[in-house]
């Protein structure tokens, strides 16, 4: 057997896949669960260690013959995160996620010390904005001082768990452009940003080695290699931003494709060989982890809108399903704001939950339910029109993600999209991504040959839109819009 082995470290779980190069099969896998850190002001934070017991946990659960065969490994990361790392290796404070609001004010101000928006945009091809790295830094100067002055090293959680492997820090361009302190225009670190955080420390001092996507990062040191009981030596890729992986592990390494993750958070991503960068900040200007780019919107609130909603009516995933099912489309007029952790697409830093046009004939459970499946699409359904927009025309929708399990909600996307609709076999995009990574690491080529021949398609979860719900769904997807615009000047200041 020929294994490579992709680590996904994300919001919820740390997951881990083998994968049989030769005989395209997972022939292993784990998974290991993390707390969050839950605080006032949108706080969302996660210690850096719960992350390499989460690796060490997930390879303890793989049989040793298969960990034997293991000769390349690559680490996914969920983006954004701020893990501030010491001069020996320690991190010296929780991590700020992705999904952590409580920086609003820093990304006022660091935008105002640049000049503004434009001038913001011209440096980095992005807005500063709560979820990318840079206000976390700031954050950090402001809330926690002892250890911003021990701080010498600034890294993702992608890197972080590379640093445990390899002892090295080091990055690459896709995850690197997350930061809001890369130009993926320029694919470089751009060191004015992090002035604008401290004109005295030298922060660009701080940041990891860049590297390119298709190199060995670095090789898996003997004391990472006892823990995990593998080989020391073996290969270790560059790694990648979540997203990044999951274009990977879904066969978007070439235009065409338009992805849709549906986790905790939704994404809509696709790839292109030139840069696409949005003034109006509804898209990331993100670089791909396979050398080219991966403009990309995301919201904070996908499969959690159902979750609050199954926990209100104390329901499982297959019975609001079931639920949603009864109801027509458009649910009647209900309909769902989904911003229950505050929106990043729309910019909505204060956003809450919606449950509007209730009346006495449509306030059921199945309509509310199926409100919630819907909202989480439609929340994703005006990123395609930005996407056609600046020159991005999808050929079709692969869907990924927990989401992606949902026949109901398969169908509610191809048909609000207007776009086929098809889903990988493999449910862990992320992991799949990174362990294609490694093999590219290791054996050199293309990636998008290499995509090509491991990534296929669960041929019963096909889905092609109706007309007739293609209509009705324009008509619920522009009442839903319809309240968002009413309730933005409420979301976007504190109440």
């Amino acid at each position: 057997m020929h294994i490579v082995a992709g680590l996904d470290v994300g919001t919820q779980s740390t997951k881990l896949i083998c994968y049989d190069a030769a005989q395209k099969k997972v022939v292993g896998k784990a998974s290991s669960s993390h707390r969050i850190i839950t605080g006032e002001g949108g706080t969302s934070e996660q210690e850096a260690g719960w992350y390499l017991d989460a690796v060490r946990s997930c390879f303890k659960q793989i049989a040793q013959p298969i960990k034997d065969k293991i000769v390349a490994l690559g680490v996914s990361g969920q983006q954004h995160g701020f893990v501030p790392v010491g001069k020996n290796g320690e991190a010296l404070a929780p991590v700020k996620l992705w999904n952590d609001t409580s920086t609003v004010a820093e990304c006022e101000t660091l935008t105002e010390r640049l000049g503004g928006k434009d001038a913001v945009f011209e440096l980095i091809n992005n807005e500063i904005m709560p979820a990318y790295t840079l206000a976390k830094i700031l954050h950090l100067k402001n809330h926690r001082k002892e250890a911003y002055e021990q701080l010498a090293h600034l890294l993702l959680p992608h890197d972080w768990v590379n640093f445990y492997l390899t002892g090295e820090y080091f990055t690459e361009a896709g995850d690197a452009s997350g930061t809001a302190y890369y130009s993926p225009g320029k694919r470089a670190w751009e060191p004015q940003m992090l002035r604008a955080v401290d004109e005295k420390k030298h922060l660009e001092h701080m940041l990891p080695t860049l590297i390119e996507s298709h190199e060995i990062g670095g090789r898996l040191h003997r004391a990472a290699a006892e823990e995990l009981g593998l080989k020391p030596g073996i290969v270790v890729s560059t790694g990648a931003g979540d997203n990044m992986a999951s274009a990977i592990g879904t066969g978007c390494t070439s235009g065409g494709d338009l992805v849709m993750s549906m986790g905790t958070s939704g994404t809509l991503f696709g790839y292109s060989d030139t840069l696409v960068a949005d003034r109006q900040g509804r898209l990331s200007a993100f670089c791909s982890s396979t050398g080219g780019y991966l403009p990309l919107l995301c919201t904070n609130n996908c499969t959690l809108s159902t979750e609050v909603i199954r926990n209100l009516f104390s329901r499982d995933v297959k019975t609001l399903d079931m639920l949603a099912s009864k109801a027509p489309i458009g649910a009647r007029g209900v309909t769902v704001l989904p911003f229950f952790t505050g929106e990043r697409v729309p910019y909505l830093p204060y956003g809450k939950g919606v449950i509007a046009h209730l009346d006495s004939q449509n306030t059921t459970e199945e309509n509310i339910a199926r409100a919630a499946l819907e909202s989480a699409v439609f929340a994703l359904r005006g990123g395609m029109d930005t996407f056609s927009e600046l020159g991005f025309t999808p050929s079709r929708l692969i869907l990924t993600g927990g989401g992606a399990n949902s026949k109901i909600w398969r169908q509610i996307a191809s048909d609000a999209f207007n776009l086929d609709v098809i889903v990988p076999s493999s449910t862990e995009s992320a992991a799949l991504g990174v362990a294609l990574q490694a093999l590219w690491a290791l054996e050199g080529g293309s990636i998008t040959e290499i995509a090509s021949e491991h990534v296929l398609f669960d041929g019963d979860k096909m889905h092609r839109p109706d007309r007739t719900a293609v209509e009705l769904y324009a008509e619920a997807y522009k009442r839903y819009s319809m309240y968002v615009e009413a309730l933005t000047p409420v979301f976007t200041r504190r109440t």
